[in-house]
């Protein structure tokens, strides 16, 4: 069994709560999971598959805890590593909806890592995204805790299934 680490970024605390939930479907101990203002990018080692989590905020950005932690990531050699990405947003912020999840995506490309766990966008009523890179697939698990609650928990069993398959 390959061993999962969570790494999110949270300044309300709706990531946080996310990685949570992530966790307990994947069987993740609270242990593996890690809020990025305290934890190191050296913290991925022991993991196989890494589970990132940001809020996005201003114009599509990384929620701020992120940046001096992606700064440290972007060099390592993720070689043998799976990486999915999943993030929080507002629908209504329709040119930028979970733009960090893209940002994760995008800047952590030359690590080596595979990036698993894409996720159907023809679901979300925005307008565009960092997040959905061709067609109607998002490179992660897009959430809008601020608009549809509701459907966070389906999304979240149907990402982990997925994820599942692909590890």
């Amino acid at each position: 069994m390959k061993k999962i680490g969570i790494f999110f970024g949270s300044s309300t605390g709706t990531t946080a709560d996310v990685a949570g939930r992530i966790a307990k479907k994947l069987g993740v101990a609270d242990a593996d999971v890690h809020d990025v203002a305290k934890s190191a990018p050296s913290d991925v080692a022991p993991y196989d598959v890494l589970l990132l989590g940001s809020s996005t905020w201003g114009s599509g950005e990384l929620q701020d805890d992120w940046e001096d932690f992606i700064v440290g990531l972007e060099p390592l050699d993720l070689k043998g590593k799976e990486i999915a990405v999943f993030g929080c947003g507002d629908e209504t912020m329709s040119d930028t909806f979970c733009g960090a999840v893209g940002v994760l995506y995008d800047r952590l490309q030359k690590t080596g890592a595979r990036f698993i766990g894409a996720f159907p966008a023809d679901c979300y009523d925005f307008s565009e995204s960092e997040a959905v890179k061709e067609g109607a697939t998002a490179v992660g698990l897009l959430l809008d805790e601020v608009n549809k609650p509701e459907l966070t928990d389906s999304r979240i069993g149907s990402w982990v299934s997925g994820l599942k398959s692909e590890i």
